[in-house]
């Protein structure tokens, strides 16, 4: 049997944003889990890679050698911005300790669990968790599944159909479309 995704509620992934004292790292946790990204992508994110006009993020050569475009958060572009101002990076978004070179996938993972210490957060969480955590947001928030697929850049929507088992969805009562067509119309 395969095991279900850890899912973090919404208040747990508030409380993780905020544990980093470097605003750098609370940005980049942000980031993850506001645009669903795999590690691999937020550690080669470019900054040119950023579209502030079009308000989305360009993720390149990902998993199967894919590129996709996900949405930008308005609060995340406003707290990159922020961010730039403070760090200056250069060409990549997120550097290491050194200031030009990449960030190691181990330091990540690192931050990763300092922030859930920090948060308080009990479950067993790894930056995965909030990719896990966007696509079942997403589904709850009553985005469909082709386009959680899209984003998330999963090459067969069976990758995706996980998230349906973890999803809290509240049913919706059973109606005829009809009734959405003519809202008015049992009204005398």
């Amino acid at each position: 049997m395969k095991e279900l995704h850890t899912v973090l509620s919404r208040q747990a992934c508030k409380r993780l944003f905020h544990a980093p004292k470097l605003l750098k790292h609370r940005i980049l946790l942000a980031l993850v889990y506001s645009a669903g990204l795999r590690i691999s992508e937020v550690i080669h994110l470019k900054q040119a890679d950023i579209d502030f006009d079009r308000m989305q993020l360009h993720i390149r050569r990902s998993k199967y050698n894919k590129d996709r475009y996900v949405p930008l958060s308005v609060g995340i572009a406003t707290g990159l911005k922020k961010y730039y101002d403070a760090c200056q990076p250069r060409e990549w978004v997120f550097v290491g300790k050194d200031g030009h070179s990449l960030m190691s996938s181990r330091g990540v993972q690192s931050l990763m669990r300092a922030a859930v210490k920090g948060a308080g957060i009990k479950k067993k969480a790894s930056l995965h968790t909030l990719r896990d955590s966007y696509a079942t947001h997403l589904l709850e928030d009553g985005l469909d599944l082709y386009s959680i697929q899209q984003l998330l850049g999963h090459e067969h929507v069976t990758t995706t159909l996980v998230y349906l088992h973890v999803a809290q969805r509240v049913a919706q009562q059973a109606h005829s479309p009809f009734d959405t067509l003519y809202p008015d119309a049992g009204q005398t």
